[in-house]
């Protein structure tokens, strides 16, 4: 077992403070904030006026009030442009595939639409050409119905028309995306999309969006594997486990407003 390395009491006991204030819906009271973070108000109010000369706090002149400072936001702000979705999302896509037995992939939004840019296959082996580089149709996969619910009529629009040069196939197109509008309402409250042997015979998949700190969709992460050996209901160990591994990414990547747990059915 590894050796657990020895810090500096003072900043860990001084750090429950900051985590009592971002847990926190806005800011609090000098009594408010010790009795979250377990201390008396004396020793709170020592950590708290070093926290305010450094900037990772401030005090309300008007209300006594504390919050989070200009040193603070600048960290978080820091911390969130140096992050990498994807690569975040690998690992967890990785240790997804190990718990449910399934082929996983992760897509983001590209120039032609659902783009996958990391495939993992199971033992399970499934005909499906997806490789990366691949472009999901948006109608027709579960990974496409993600996109297609959460991204800007002019995104789709864009896609559609870069990968239907024919203004028949575009008009079709845009008629099948009409036509799922209330599935696609569906998969907004649920935050998961479902295929059933559609594209692919034989072949299922549930794909759940993942959400940036400004609330836009940057990825998805899908599951699929052979219908025999797939549960596709929606309450499925499969289904749960694709949504709460694309809420940790998101968590991950600054966003707070996480999709609560499907009422649907």
């Amino acid at each position: 077992m590894a050796k657990e390395q020895r810090g500096i009491q003072s900043i860990d006991v001084g750090g429950r403070l900051l985590q009592a204030l971002t847990r926190s819906d806005g800011a609090m009271m000098l009594k408010d904030l010790a009795e979250a973070a377990d201390m008396p108000p004396a020793k709170a109010h020592a950590y708290l006026v070093s926290f305010c000369k450094l900037g990772l706090m401030e005090q309300d002149a008007v209300t006594g009030r504390y919050d989070l400072g200009p040193l603070a936001l600048e960290l978080g702000l820091v911390s969130l442009n140096r992050l990498d979705a994807v690569k975040i999302a690998s690992a967890e896509m990785s240790a997804l595939a190990a718990r449910i037995g399934q082929s996983t992939a992760i897509a983001v939004w590209g120039n032609y639409g659902p783009t996958i840019v990391r495939f993992e296959q199971s033992v399970r082996p499934i005909h499906v050409n997806m490789r990366t580089g691949t472009v999901m149709q948006l109608h027709q996969t579960a990974t496409g119905k993600v996109f297609a619910a959460h991204v800007a009529a002019a995104q789709r629009d864009a896609a559609i028309a870069a990968t239907s040069p024919d203004v028949k196939q575009r008009a079709e197109a845009h008629r099948a995306l009409a036509e799922l509008e209330s599935e696609l309402r569906d998969v907004r409250a649920r935050g998961l999309a479902r295929a059933q042997g559609n594209p692919v015979p034989g072949v299922n998949a549930f794909s759940a969006p993942v959400f940036d700190y400004t609330g836009d969709v940057v990825l998805a992460i899908t599951a699929l594997g052979p219908a025999a050996e797939f549960d596709n209901t929606w309450t499925s160990a499969i289904a749960t486990d694709v949504q709460q591994t694309a809420r940790r990414i998101s968590t991950r990547l600054g966003h707070r407003d996480a999709l609560s747990p499907s009422r649907l059915s």
